[in-house]
């Protein structure tokens, strides 16, 4: 009773969804905590992944969604995804140290990398014909999915927390708060290392469209904008968020994980946390854009459609206040039809 309580006050009394509007996913009522969500490039499929191993698919029509398919073909948690450039395939690590690809046509599933220990991230990297994968056993792998063993495997000073890539740029966000930025073209030599301005464990990193930088959010309540050209170091900033005001303390807050950052293709962002909120960003102007109300519990994960016009988030318990919060309740996934003015970038007055 207490937990529920507790539950009630952080995440407030409302029914799930941040929006009136927004539809949720036919999901499994028995679907363990969900960790990752991913729309295909090409077409409209939403995939996730969920800690009792399971990789699932949906067709989604507007506000219909249809499950086309699911494996569980993992023996342990399945902690990311990604898919082929076609969208014809699915990329996804696990806690059983294993990567695997799904092919959606035939429905194969297929050992494509290994590791020593859990696989926390995985991403394509297109513009090379590789599949990364980022470990907790301090590597980062290049796989081509014809061979059995690693391209290139490049080790790092600590564990892998977060990663990602988009054409020649490669961002790994580490344990201690390092961060690895490599350039493909090159991809065994660390093309610059530092240690991130956040003050706490970085929890999730993502590459800025354009390519010339990267956002990175902790779990103390930060995200960090960072540039990786020297020139334009001027241009990192940072930026509190996903904080609760104390009830009876004006000044103080509850600080919450930033679980999730995912860009617009307009260039504007959203970020997603353990507060059970998701703010839309306009980097440019530094400033918010919109804060939708809490939902019923915390946001693992989240993603924008390709077109920028549905932005998908799961409201999944992430742990992040330990088992004694733990509540048994469903894991759903949302979908949020964008209005342009939500994303618009909007020059300050």
């Amino acid at each position: 009773v207490s937990a529920c309580l507790e539950r009630e006050r952080m995440y407030g009394a409302t029914s799930g969804a941040a929006d009136d509007k927004d539809a949720p996913v036919n999901t499994p009522a028995d679907l363990d905590g969900i960790s990752s969500v991913r729309w295909s490039p090409t077409r409209s499929m939403l995939i996730a992944t969920s800690w009792d191993r399971r990789v699932l698919a949906w067709d989604i029509n507007g506000r219909q969604t249809r499950q086309r398919a699911m494996h569980n073909k993992h023996q342990g948690p399945v902690l990311c995804s990604t898919f082929s450039t076609d969208g014809s395939k699915v990329f996804s690590g696990s806690c059983d140290t294993l990567a695997k690809m799904w092919d959606l046509q035939s429905q194969n599933v297929s050992d494509i990398g290994k590791h020593s220990m859990p696989i926390r991230s995985i991403k394509l990297c297109s513009s090379h014909n590789l599949v990364a994968t980022g470990s907790w056993d301090k590597t980062v792998k290049y796989w081509d999915c014809r061979q059995q063993q690693p391209s290139l495997s490049v080790d790092l000073k600590e564990r892998v927390y977060g990663m990602d890539c988009l054409g020649n740029l490669l961002v790994v966000a580490m344990a201690g708060r390092l961060v690895n930025i490599y350039d493909l073209r090159k991809p065994a030599a660390t093309w610059k290392s530092d240690q991130s301005s956040l003050k706490n464990q970085i929890r999730c990193v993502t590459c800025f469209p354009d390519k010339s930088g990267y956002a990175a959010g902790s779990v103390g309540g930060r995200v960090a904008i960072n540039y990786v050209m020297q020139k334009d170091s001027k241009r990192n900033f940072m930026f509190k968020c996903h904080r609760i005001k104390a009830a009876h303390d004006a000044n103080r807050a509850d600080v919450y994980a930033v679980n999730a950052i995912e860009f617009h293709p307009r260039g504007t962002f959203a970020t997603a946390g353990s507060d059970g909120q998701f703010v839309f960003w306009d980097k440019e102007n530094r400033q918010r854009l919109k804060k939708f109300k809490r939902c019923s519990d915390t946001i693992a994960c989240c993603a924008f459609n390709r077109q920028g016009s549905i932005f998908a988030y799961a409201i999944s318990y992430d742990w992040s206040k330990g088992m004694n919060n733990y509540v048994n309740k469903a894991n759903k996934i949302f979908l949020h039809p964008v209005d342009a003015k939500e994303v618009e970038p909007q020059p300050r007055r």
